[in-house]
């Protein structure tokens, strides 16, 4: 609670700071009574870390912090509500008289309301002030707590944000083995009905590691028609366990659908098909018995794989072989803890070795623990003296908590900063399971106030530095499907020790669980439940003290919109996916909320008095199906951040949105040409974006409707923006005349993105030529790069020279033939460059649908003998005649996959690919039916794929290769010169042509190559 009571104080006692000499608060005459309130809250401020130490032993300090909580809640809505009514008085008030109290200019009886407004606040603030002044004498001289300075934090959030992530992999012979054996159960019995297998251990030991290690094992995949990975745990909704089989199983479902009805759809889907399932954390045996036994029944052939704490369960469940998790031996522990802290120096590892093995004794060999453990450890110098003060704390010993969370997870919880607690803590509004959008939590943080302010960065960026130490800590598991790890998910004894920590004032379930007066202490609920609509428990609303509600279900639930009536104190309210369609107009005098989330609702309009939510800091109408137009009311949001529109069908704004200079975060900005004559218009100008300096992430729509600018720098200058999204419109009918065609090819030219911009996507680009600025180094810091359905450029721009480009996504470029050198910054004539490296950083590098494209090159054909006597070692060639060699251009160093998808026409693969990408792990062609030979890849390793390829006749010479899958190449004939194979996959149709080559890499391979069914 301290960690929560502490920011609070701090926030609130930082507002205070802000608000004395804010003109509207000035007016209200409360301006000592503020600074003595803010005396006050210092003060206590210095006797939280006492209290925290104490009030697990003393029930009086325990009941002090709760009242303290209550009471700190209470300031944060006063100073809100002192704010408001002076902003209100202040726009009353003629600007001769604001600077005094008084009511000069108005007549008396148009004041007495005004006098009564200012008179019922000062009595409110200092009632208030005398209630604090008596908490913090009680535990001054009751409860003799000590002043005590907190300690400074040293600030690590940038050195985490870049620390080198890791997820270590599975650790121990005994371990392999059993993944190995479990692996090749599975595969043995693929053709019973339902073989269940299962894997037992306490929590936090590695079941889920072992489980994930099988389910992706390529010997397990192609054996199966279908295969799903469902998380259980513990509050199972049945309704959303099935839809998540059904969505893994490729089946489509409704939204309001019961459980019979996806039984159904379920049985129908698996009906003599076969299927493997992994049931994750399975807490009681119905999940199988009651539910998913009868619709599976139908298949032709299934394996079910279960993870569970409890031999109980397992046997219930009916498991046929059953793999017991053990704790780690000591040996294999450290094995783990070095890996966890990526140490390979032998001289670290033995100077380490004995407070090493200490700590891993001290995590009792569990994996979670010491995975925890080390990234605490991460945080210190590498020496043994910080590893044993970190040996030393007394958080291992920590009573008062239930077994599993003490120790090494207490020790991860009490090792953050102030700052991470309580954005650690919040994660209990999640279900378990559940996965967490990044971007979500940072506004959510944001908006509950809980990002410290730092020189020159934005709050969001902040926060997502926040976001990235939790990753780096193992507080938060990113999914590894996500290139930017902008999804994650929670370990689920680490939400129960957020839960653990956050219970007096935090609820996540059904709110029909709770009992009508806990609501009343309640400050943050998410509502998680399998009923059709949300029903809070009956009480007067004055003691609904609620300041987040959170809609987590899997299903459209029904909102009544008497729920704005309710929740005077709401800070946070997100009914996303929620069935509500009207917003009352008393929505104006929720004076507190800071995030507004209506994404993907029914909604058709907004209410004026939407203009009155001063604080409003993010407010969400994405996917709004039904809503066209937006209120004048909306540019009356001084303060609002985050305004997202991406994927609602808005035809008419209101002029004014430059004023909104607090705007970073714009998705879905309809560009328009404007009406100077009229308050509402199709769309903004774009010029409108000039004032808003703050931008850090802009979705522009509509490009095509925007007129050429007076100025080049409408972008420019946003040297904060961070993702850049521009987007025309598809011609629905015929195509665009030349002189749209021209139009665009100039607004495009001017759009010209500042040089710190990280993720840029260009969609639906008409114009034949891409800006210029688009091939220069301009770009410096872009990551993320996708050209997406440009389909009218004949030219790729030399992206060669972004030096920081990671990813490249082409997809749809219709009107492209050839990408030649200058792709790669080998100009004509020259097969050497002015820089030694083209695309010095890409690893991933994704072409799709290219329709025409045929020829693909790093240097012209005639230039190809100079360019490689120019690259001898020796540079003996130019030595020869004269000249001082040249450096030679070195073209895709780091590209670690290479994805080729509706490429019908492309002839050849570059000859120069085999010698430059010399990190090439993964290349996967689909659809490159012209494409006859793959060969010379010396450095490809973990896998090639290739599907649909007719004309396909050789693969060849790629020695480092592990795995090979092939589909529908009827005439590949000939493969060879594969001498590192190791697995072989083949579907039905390859059956018959693959006999002229398989018996020759079964006789190369031996025992080393299996041959599998694709």
């Amino acid at each position: 609670m301290a960690a929560i009571l502490d920011s609070l104080v701090g926030s609130c006692a930082k507002k205070l700071q802000e608000i004395i000499t804010e003109e509207a608060v000035l007016i209200l005459g409360v301006k000592e009574d503020l600074r003595e309130l803010q005396r006050t809250m210092t003060q206590i401020q210095y006797f939280l870390i006492d209290a925290e130490q104490r009030r697990t032993e003393e029930s009086a300090v325990n009941n002090w912090l709760g009242e303290l909580r209550d009471a700190m809640y209470y300031a944060d809505d006063i100073i809100d509500l002192a704010r408001s009514e002076g902003c209100k008085l202040l726009a009353k008030s003629p600007s001769s008289s604001r600077k005094s109290t008084s009511c000069i200019g108005r007549t008396f009886f148009t004041c007495i309301p005004d006098v009564q407004k200012r008179h019922k606040i000062a009595v409110q603030i200092r009632d208030f002030n005398a209630k604090l002044q008596k908490i913090s004498e009680l535990g001054e001289r009751f409860l003799k707590l000590q002043n005590m300075q907190p300690k400074a934090e040293v600030k690590r959030v940038k050195q985490m944000r870049t620390s080198y992530l890791l997820e270590p992999n599975l650790v121990g012979k005994e371990t392999l083995h059993a993944c190995k054996r479990l692996v090749e159960l599975v595969i043995a019995h693929k053709e019973k009905k339902a073989y269940k297998v299962g894997i037992v251990g306490t929590g936090g030991v590695g079941k889920t590691t072992l489980a994930q290690q099988i389910y992706n094992d390529q010997k397990i995949k192609g054996n199966f028609s279908n295969q799903a990975w469902i998380c259980v745990s513990q509050d199972y909704s049945d309704t959303a366990l099935l839809k998540e089989i059904l969505r893994n199983f490729g089946v489509h479902h409704e939204n309001n659908e019961t459980v019979g009805e996806l039984s159904s759809k379920l049985a129908t889907a698996i009906s003599d098909r076969s299927f493997f399932i992994v049931l994750d954390d399975v807490w009681v045996p119905e999940v199988w018995t009651n539910l998913l036994r009868i619709p599976l029944h139908d298949a032709a052939a299934g394996v079910i794989l279960v993870t569970t704490r409890h031999d109980t369960v397992a046997h219930s469940i009916g498991v046929e072989d059953m793999q017991r998790v053990d704790l780690m031996p000591e040996d294999v522990g450290l094995e783990l803890l070095w890996k966890s802290m990526n140490i390979k120096e032998e001289k670290d590892v033995e100077n380490l070795r004995n407070i090493g093995m200490d700590i891993v004794r001290k995590c009792g060999g569990l994996p979670l623990a010491i995975k925890v453990t080390a990234s605490v450890l991460a945080t210190k110098e590498k020496t043994e003296n910080e590893w044993r003060k970190i040996l030393d704390r007394g958080a291992w010993s920590m009573g008062n908590l239930p077994a599993e969370l003490r120790g090494a997870l207490y020790l991860s919880y009490d090792d953050l900063p102030r700052h991470l607690k309580q954005c650690f803590l919040y994660l209990a509004l999640y279900p378990e399971d559940w996965y967490m959008s990044r971007d979500d939590l940072i506004r959510l943080w944001v908006a509950e106030g809980f990002v410290e302010e730092c020189e020159n960065q934005r709050l969001e960026d902040t926060a997502e530095d926040y976001y990235y130490e939790l990753i780096y800590r193992n507080l938060l598991q990113p999914d590894p499907q996500r290139f930017d790890h902008h999804r994650c998910k929670m370990h689920d004894l680490l939400r129960q020790l957020a839960h653990h920590f956050s219970k007096e004032d935090t609820f996540c379930g059904d709110p029909q669980s709770m009992e009508a007066n806990s609501l009343s202490k309640l400050r943050r609920v998410s509502i998680a439940t399998e009923k059709d609509s949300i029903l809070l428990p009956f009480m007067d609303k004055e003691k609904i003290k609620a300041r987040t509600l959170l809609i987590r279900s899997a299903k459209t639930l029904c909102v009544q919109n008497t729920i704005f009536k309710i929740l005077p104190c709401i800070r946070v309210l997100d009914l996303s996916d929620s069935s509500i369609q009207n917003i009352p107009d008393c929505i104006g005098s929720l004076i507190h909320l800071r995030l507004l989330d209506f994404d993907r609702t029914d909604i058709s309009c907004l209410p004026k008095s939407i203009g009155s939510l001063m604080n409003l800091l993010v407010l969400n109408l994405q996917g709004c199906e039904a809503l066209h137009s937006l209120p004048l009311a909306i540019t009356q949001l001084c303060n609002l951040r985050r305004l997202g529109l991406r994927g609602t069908p808005i035809n008419q704004v209101p002029k004014g949105i430059g004023r909104l200079e607090c705007l970073n975060d714009l998705e879905g900005f309809p560009v328009g040409g404007g009406n100077d004559n009229a308050k509402t218009q199709d769309g903004w100008k774009s010029e409108e974006l000039g004032h808003l300096l703050q931008l850090r992430r802009l979705d522009m729509i509509k490009l095509e409707r925007a007129s050429p600018s007076t100025t080049d720098s409408l972008l420019v200058d946003k040297k904060y923006l961070k993702l850049l999204w521009l987007r025309c419109t598809k011609h629905p009918v015929e195509p665009y005349s030349e002189e749209d065609v021209g139009n665009i090819e100039k607004i495009f030219e001017q759009l010209i993105p500042p040089g710190n911009l990280e993720d840029l996507c260009i969609v639906d680009f008409f114009g034949r030529r891409f800006p210029t600025w688009l091939g220069t180094t301009h770009l410096v810091s872009v990551k993320y790069l996708q050209l997406i359905d440009c389909n009218s450029c004949v030219h790729l721009p030399p992206l060669w020279q972004l030096p920081n480009l990671k990813y490249l996504r082409i997809q749809g470029a219709a009107a492209v033939t050839k990408i030649g050198p200058e792709f790669v910054g080998c100009r004509e004539g020259n097969p050497r460059s002015t820089v030694a490296v083209a695309f010095p950083k890409l690893e991933s590098l994704v072409i799709w649908n290219m329709p025409n494209w045929v020829e693909w090159s790093f240097v012209e054909e005639g230039d190809a003998a100079a360019a490689s006597m120019e690259g001898e070692e020796d540079g003996s060639a130019e030595i020869r005649k004269g000249e001082a060699p040249s450096p030679r251009l070195q073209v895709l160093p780091r590209l670690k996959k290479l994805e080729l998808v509706g490429c019908p026409k492309l002839r050849a693969l570059p000859r120069q690919l085999g010698q430059e990408a010399t990190c090439l792990e993964q290349l996967r062609l689909r659809g490159a039916s012209s494409l006859k030979v793959v060969e010379d890849l010396p450095f490809l390793s973990e896998g090639l794929a290739i599907c649909g390829c007719d004309g396909l006749e050789r693969v060849s010479n790629l020695p480092q290769l592990r795995e090979f899958y092939v589909q529908d190449c009827s005439h590949l004939r000939c493969v060879d010169e594969l001498g590192n194979l190791q697995q072989l996959w083949l579907d039905d149709d390859m059956q018959g042509v693959s006999e002229l080559w398989v018996p020759g890499l079964l006789q190369l391979r031996g025992e080393d190559l299996d041959v599998y069914k694709w």
